[in-house]
């Protein structure tokens, strides 16, 4: 079986321009992120779009060693669909560039569950029934499901989103399986979007070096920390349509 980390990456993110390029201690969001993934079982490529102000996420991947698929921009479900193909990918986790401090442990359980699965039409997730803090967020799906998602997926949202099609069981035969925290985190934030978001990251990175450390510890200095959490709590995520 082969497995691919597939992450989405732009730099034209309407609410902060180039959040991916932004560089705390030495290193920018996109390689934290990447240096974080590089853990995981499987291969990481890197889903950016054709667009030139996207040639600073390719340089990146190059410096990094990371594969790379440019594709269309806001048809985000061709990009991961087209890198999947591309690559011949069996298994597909689906994470997004703004998570700086995604886990690779975490990630690393799903996969282990889904190969124990043995079923082609298991989606494991840990943000669907959230529990844990938004920034740890991952999907995993096969490829069979991507391409029947491709094929089928009919409204904007499914494009833009990548897994609606897929999570909420529009084919009728997906088998759910979702991962959850012994204790519900999924008040704190530690996803970049905003410029509150990004100081938290960075008081993170160069208070704690958060950036080393896995998920409980990470949700262990929020808990430490309420003067942290209440940088970015009053900010409300995107809904998916």
């Amino acid at each position: 079986m082969k497995i691919g980390i597939i992450s989405q990456a732009r730099t034209t993110s309407s609410r902060l321009p180039q959040k991916v390029l932004k560089v705390v201690n030495g290193y920018s969001m996109l390689e934290h992120h990447i240096n974080r993934l590089n853990k995981c079982k499987g291969q990481l490529y890197i889903a950016t779009t054709i667009n030139k102000e996207d040639d600073a996420i390719v340089e990146i991947c190059k410096k990094a060693n990371t594969p790379y698929f440019r594709g269309d921009e806001n048809n985000v479900l061709s990009r991961f669909y087209l890198c999947a193909k591309e690559n011949e990918l069996d298994l597909i986790v689906r994470v997004t560039s703004d998570c700086p401090f995604i886990d690779a442990e975490l990630i690393n359980k799903g996969i282990e569950l889904f190969i124990e699965g043995n079923d082609s039409n298991l989606y494991i997730s840990n943000c669907i029934e959230r529990t844990y803090p938004r920034g740890f967020d991952f999907e995993i799906f096969s490829f069979k499901a991507l391409e029947e998602a491709f094929q089928k997926a009919t409204e904007e949202y499914e494009f833009e989103h990548v897994t609606p099609y897929i999570n909420r069981n529009k084919s009728g035969k997906t088998t759910f399986k979702h991962i959850v925290h012994g204790s519900d985190k999924s008040s704190y934030r530690i996803t970049l979007d905003t410029t509150d978001d990004f100081e938290l990251i960075r008081r993170m990175m160069e208070e704690h070096h958060a950036e080393e450390k896995n998920h409980e510890e990470i949700i262990s200095i929020l808990n430490q920390h309420p003067e942290l959490v209440a940088i970015n709590k009053h900010i409300e995520q995107k809904s998916i349509h």
